[in-house]
């Protein structure tokens, strides 16, 4: 019999959602996975709906740097295209004294000049399988959260064992998106001979430094080059992107295809406090402490500062981009919003009495699981030599010889047999370690533990030993852990060589282990477990309500956002579209040429040969976050137009809303870095490559 009243009750939520899903196609939000692409959102908005071919050109084209960051092939040659600063990692690496190549940049002319990266990986996505039913079908309605998570991780390890390929360097990873309501294996191809062929000097690349870091207008540089080798022999790339050497123009329709980090948009009102009053504070505080205490290391000498540099930027671009964040979580209208969106959500949830039963009490099991957390987070935040490489490399030894000894689906996550090629290829490095610069951070740090917790605590007892921090610090610098050898034969050694062990750092680890493993076990079964759970209930209910018509927050894997190249309002005038390289000599002569605002040498020298009005950077509504940093901005043809480097201050809050009217995402324009090449860095050989000369 026909019930009018559910009809019209069903015909109402159906309406709603509607209408909160047309929503989110009025703006260019979204970082949308290559499976689910906006098709409609274009195709209503722009008139443009992509093909498949067009589509899997681009993602071929893709790179991500596993150490942070993305990028894309721009030749058939192997030759890849991404920010100095993602570079600054490697040009730090393959420096020293004598030649120091962040300051003064490099240029390879020919190819016996290149110089190979110690631990570089890139990845190339070239396949996904939607593997949902797989990993839920472990988990058994009978089981505890704790039992739902081991079940879960143990069938992750499996598929992507499953679906690795060492001989064929393919890399495997299950992504989870929603917040569980899907997974995903992808499969990457793998390519650990890395070049560095081109990169300007950082007060190039980084002009303006940290005061202008996330504005605009900028007149930054932020380009590097790579070459992709196998058998000692530049790749032949199938898939590269034409360089467009006109650029992009003012409200074109744009494409970013990058690896954004991670977002916050999905998570729900007690988590979002939970970053708030906990996560952010903390955050916030360690990296101001981190920074202060290397700028006083740098102080001492040229050398010092050299050693550190890489470091403080890191440090400083991350407190930058978290305090704009924290303000976002201290809005008073963003927490209004983002407790509507929760608010209509769980409302159209509570309305269908199957999804009230099966969904309804996933917020607050998440909002309890919070608040247990906030009890130990101080505790399990403060304890390990955050910064130091020399502790990094002793933990993951020590454990890595315990852990591959286990079964692979009862490892801990990092150790999987799937994980163990590139974190062999990390711990193998040959990359430099300064002892000094070591002996600074761990004092340093151990300072600063003691300033939060107490000389009481049982991590510092443990780190001190009964000495004082300076003490402590030069006694675990003497390790032998700088020596690639040395480490090689650790791990050879196994578990008995690990015990028989009396270096040190080795030792250190090995005691600290048990108190990190307990931490991760308890927030494991504690709070991830709870987490989990309750985040793939939250996801389906999401799918049940909306669909698919939202995109996931970013889980450092491949997406695709859109929008146009267009200028906007700020501090009561208008921002442009695009500067100019003569702006950029303009802001120079502002502040008389000195400090952030210093020109290398090279462009005053070269200024007469230099077409000032070539545009430099330029802005769009294209959603990204970090980790989209060398992501290549195309248009409609496919063709590269740009390079993402930055977000503008306005963007900061994107880690839990977009807002079309002010944030923007910062590229430099193809053809300034055309002009460039060839004018200040008479780099005619690369830029010859890059048109396909």
């Amino acid at each position: 019999m026909f019930n009018f009243t559910l009809f019209i009750k069903r015909m109402t939520l159906f309406v709603f959602a509607t209408i909160l899903v047309s929503s989110f196609a009025t703006s260019d939000e979204g970082m949308w996975t290559f499976d689910n692409p906006p098709l409609k959102q274009l195709k209503e908005k722009y008139g443009f709906e992509p093909t498949k071919e067009w589509l899997d050109h681009i993602r071929l084209s893709s790179v991500r740097f596993n150490d942070g960051g993305s990028g894309s092939f721009i030749s058939p040659n192997g030759l890849v295209l991404t920010n100095h600063h993602v570079a600054l990692g490697q040009l730090s690496k393959v420096s020293s004294k004598e030649k120091d190549y962040v300051k003064n940049g490099f240029y390879a002319a020919t190819s016996a000049e290149e110089i190979k990266c110690p631990d570089l990986e890139l990845n190339v996505l070239i396949s996904m399988e939607d593997v949902t039913n797989r990993v839920k079908g472990v988990v058994k309605s009978s089981m505890s959260d704790k039992e739902a998570l081991e079940a879960r991780k143990a069938e992750i390890a499996k598929i992507e064992k499953e679906n690795m390929n060492e001989e064929k360097k393919i890399r495997a990873d299950i992504v989870t998106l929603y917040q569980g309501g899907e997974y995903w294996v992808y499969r990457y191809q793998k390519y650990t001979d890395i070049r560095l062929v081109m990169a300007p000097e950082q007060q190039a690349a980084f002009f303006g430094g940290d005061p202008d870091n996330f504005t605009f207008p900028r007149y930054d540089l932020d380009m590097a080059y790579f070459r992709v080798y196998e058998n000692d022999k530049p790749i032949r790339s199938e898939h590269y992107l034409t360089w467009n050497k006109n650029g992009a123009g003012e409200d074109e329709l744009v494409f970013v295809s990058g690896h954004p980090g991670s977002t916050n948009r999905l998570h729900t009102m007690a988590q979002m406090m939970f970053n708030r009053d906990y996560a952010y504070p903390f955050r916030l505080k360690t990296l101001q402490y981190r920074i202060d205490a290397l700028k006083k290391f740098s102080a001492v000498n040229e050398e010092n500062a050299r050693r550190a540099k890489n470091q403080i930027f890191s440090l400083e671009n991350s407190l930058k981009a978290s305090k704009g964040e924290y303000q976002g979580l201290m809005d008073k209208n963003i927490v209004a919003k983002k407790q509507k969106e929760e608010d209509d959500f769980r409302g159209l949830v509570s309305k269908n009495s199957e999804w009230k039963k099966k969904y309804g009490n996933a917020w607050k099991n998440i909002e309890n699981v919070q608040k247990k957390l906030a009890g130990r987070y101080k505790e399990i935040f403060y304890h390990s030599l955050a910064g130091s490489r020399f502790f990094s490399l002793g933990l993951n030894i020590v454990r890595y010889v315990t852990e591959t000894k286990k079964e692979d689906g009862k490892r801990l996550d990092g150790y999987h047999d799937a994980q163990l090629q590139s974190l062999k290829f990390q711990l193998l490095s040959p990359a430099p370690i300064y002892p000094d610069l070591e002996e600074f951070i761990i004092a340093a740090r151990t300072k600063e533990i003691i300033e939060a917790l107490g000389k009481n605590d049982a991590f510092i007892k443990m780190v001190l030993n009964g000495k004082t921090p300076e003490e402590a610090a030069n006694q675990l610098v003497s390790t032998k852990l700088a020596d690639v050898e040395f480490r090689k034969n650790l791990i050879e050694g196994g578990e008995e060589a690990i015990a028989k062990s009396d270096d040190p750092m080795i030792v250190f680890a090995r005691t600290f282990d048990p108190m990190g493993r307990e931490h991760r076990k308890w927030q494991e079964d504690n709070i991830d477990a709870v987490l989990t759970t309750n985040g793939e209930k939250i996801g389906q209910a999401r799918f049940a309500v909306y669909g698919k018509e939202k995109n996931p927050d970013a889980t450092f894997t491949l997406r695709l956002s859109y929008g146009t190249v267009k200028g906007y309002s700020m501090n009561g005038t208008k921002a442009p579209f695009k500067t100019t390289i003569a702006g950029m000599y303009a802001r120079s002569a502002d502040f008389d040429n000195k400090g952030d605002f210093e020109l290398p040498a090279r462009f005053d020298e070269r200024k007469s040969k230099v077409n000032q009005m070539t545009p430099i950077n330029f802005v769009s509504t294209c959603d990204i976050i970090g980790g989209n940093s060398g992501s290549p901005v195309v248009n409609k043809k496919g063709e590269l137009v740009g390079l993402i480097f930055d977000g503008n201050i306005e963007s900061l809050v994107g880690r839990f809303v977009y807002d079309e009217t002010a944030n923007r995402a910062v590229a430099v324009h193809s053809a300034g870095m055309l002009e460039c090449l060839r004018s200040v860095y008479d780099a005619n050989s690369l830029a010859d490559e890059i048109e396909g000369k």
